[in-house]
């Protein structure tokens, strides 16, 4: 996955329970005096809280930096826990209580079309974020995944070093209904397939799982054999974990790279057991979102958030106004210039007892 501050905002979490959507609309306030609307909350809908990030930043920053920017705004927050269905009724529960502006990052991307044309229609408006859903968008925040993907087939590359060009390797690819999966499986198809040898196993891993990661990984150890490959490209950090685990428990030891600076992931990255992560600014992300979606409940213009345009993934909508943020391969070497300096993790996060050696010998202290 995007130099910023990555602050984890105490307190803020508060502000999505118990709001009371009834007190919130004023009589004459923007679009409520229409349609009984609700001008003073957004809906924010997170997909899933096995990987680490949504709970720790994402929900956190978005709900303070719209807090800073409309004091009397609430957020009315929830997380699918990866269940379809349980989003869509997340979804029509806040369009059903007048909710005028809701962050969407969608659990199936292919199945949000008819719940987004359907609150369209009652002049709700959706911002994408971080997974572009399909339907009439009004914005969409994320960052550039395919660019993303070539960083992680990079980084697999230079972890293999003289050993790439003939190398096997195995790739385990994250969730099929994450829009942003195959976006990520094709930039690091783009470096891999011209740099290194073969991939020679490769699978998409249902919901992200590490542990269904940690099994793909057995059954590629047992088909091709231990020394049957020489590098593993893991989609993101919780499922290299997984992986590693079953690397470990074989005996081998090969490359295997990541994504989301994870603490987990930068501690094995210290330890030597995973070659890099992709860290990516989390909080300009968050926070352009945020600004976007007060913004879009003011009925204010938003156009210099959003400096580009994209098409939705099946083609049919299109102009979607778009901001995409860059991202940075992350290794041994550069930990205490990039997730350290920006304050996402202190020192003291990653180097407890386990890993201070290992800190260090990386110089971070």
């Amino acid at each position: 996955m995007n130099a910023m501050t990555r602050r984890v905002v105490i307190g803020t979490a508060a502000v999505s329970m118990a709001v009371s959507l009834a007190a919130c609309g004023k009589a004459g306030d923007g679009d409520s005096a229409a349609g009984g609307g609700d001008s003073k909350t957004i809906g924010l809908l997170l997909p899933e809280n096995k990987t680490t990030r949504y709970e720790t930043f994402d929900r956190p920053i978005i709900e303070a930096k719209i807090k800073e920017l409309c004091s009397d705004c609430e957020v009315k927050y929830n997380n699918a826990a990866q269940d379809t269905e349980t989003q869509k009724k997340q979804f029509d529960a806040l369009v059903t209580q007048g909710v005028k502006v809701i962050i969407l990052d969608a659990v199936d991307y292919k199945a949000t079309k008819s719940w987004v044309q359907q609150a369209d229609k009652k002049g709700v408006k959706v911002v994408a974020y971080d997974r572009l859903a399909e339907g009439p968008i009004a914005a969409y925040v994320s960052y550039d995944n395919e660019k993303i993907g070539r960083l992680q087939g990079e980084g697999l590359v230079k972890a293999l070093g003289d050993k790439a060009k003939n190398a096997n390797v195995v790739m385990i690819n994250g969730s099929p209904t994450d829009p942003n999966a195959p976006l990520f499986k094709k930039g690091a198809h783009s470096v891999l397939d011209k740099q290194v040898g073969k991939i020679v196993y490769e699978q998409d891993i249902p919901d992200w799982s590490p542990d269904e990661a940690n099994k793909k990984m057995g059954a590629a150890v047992d088909s091709l054999g231990k020394d049957g490959f020489q590098g593993v490209y893991s989609a993101n950090d919780g499922m290299a974990g997984g992986i590693i685990t079953a690397l470990n428990k074989q005996g081998v030891k090969v490359p295997v790279g990541g994504q989301d600076a994870e603490l987990a992931g930068l501690q094995r990255i210290l330890k030597g057991e995973q070659a890099f992560t992709i860290y990516k600014q989390i909080k300009p992300e968050a926070e352009t979102t945020a600004e976007i979606a007060v913004a879009l409940l003011k009925g204010e213009k938003f156009e210099h958030l959003t400096p580009t345009k994209v098409t939705s993934l099946t083609g049919e909508f299109k102009n979607i106004p778009a901001k995409l943020y860059d991202a940075q391969i992350v290794t041994k070497d550069n930990i205490a210039d990039t997730v350290i300096m920006d304050k996402v993790y202190k020192a003291a996060d990653i180097c407890t007892a386990e890993y201070k050696a290992a800190c260090e010998a990386a110089g971070i202290k």
